[in-house]
């Protein structure tokens, strides 16, 4: 296997058996979920308390050892973190009949975000006079990750189904997702002025580079920004 591997990678790191590079694989994977799942509890806290957990999530950030930097988000996607971690957890039920206590907080965090996201929306609409039923809603980009049209797990799906659930009309813009993939009932539109301004509010799910954030920051609408990426007198953090 290594002979193999060292013709596709640079470095390959053996280990003694299969059973401990799955391991390896899965340790990085719930490493990744849990200290995301600790700065999302943190960023709902820092909300409620008043406190920019972004601007302290940089400044820690500049400690040179010690500290590994997770910025917080709308949930977890892709095949790896929403899936690896819980399998781990199984396993360890299964065969020794215990709770992997790390990972099941760390899902009940992560897969609950989508609900959070909604419910701030709620909370900027009321500000509004505005109800979710009915509303004009806005998402942009649906891939989990940033550059890639990958929608498998992503929370956007999850956030469609609690905007559709809630009578809202879900539109959305990501030019990476191919149209098979695309979510059924979400019209596929592009990121202009006029659609930004006539939505009755934004939620930005996914900052790719060939999104023009400057659009969205000066939108007249309100807006939701979950990855911190967008300046703007109506944005909002999450």
């Amino acid at each position: 296997m290594k002979g193999f591997y060292d013709e596709l990678v640079n470095t390959t790191v053996p280990v003694s058996s299969p059973r401990e590079a799955e391991l390896t694989k899965l340790l990085e994977n719930t490493f990744r979920h849990v200290n995301i799942a600790l700065v999302n509890e943190l960023a709902i806290f820092g909300n409620q308390l008043g406190v920019n957990v972004w601007e302290s999530i940089e400044a820690a950030s500049t400690k040179p050892f010690g500290y590994m930097k997770f910025t917080p988000g709308p949930g977890v996607g892709g095949h790896c973190l929403p899936v690896d971690p819980s399998y781990l957890s199984w396993q360890v039920r299964r065969k020794l009949g215990q709770s992997f206590r790390f990972i099941e907080l760390a899902n009940d965090i992560n897969d609950h975000m989508p609900d959070y996201v909604v419910q701030r929306l709620i909370a900027i609409l009321n500000r509004e006079k505005r109800a979710l039923n009915g509303s004009r809603i806005l998402l942009v980009g649906l891939a989990y990750k940033k550059n890639t049209g990958d929608i498998r797990e992503s929370p956007s799906l999850r956030l469609i189904e609690l905007l559709r659930e809630y009578g809202a009309d879900v539109s959305a813009v990501d030019s990476h997702v191919e149209e098979y993939r695309w979510p059924d009932g979400v019209e596929r539109v592009e990121l202009t002025k006029e659609q930004a301004n006539e939505s009755d509010a934004v939620i930005v799910v996914t900052d790719h580079d060939d999104i023009d954030l400057s659009i969205v920051g000066a939108s007249t609408s309100p807006v939701l920004d979950t990855k911190n990426c967008v300046t703007g007198g109506r944005v909002e953090r999450m």
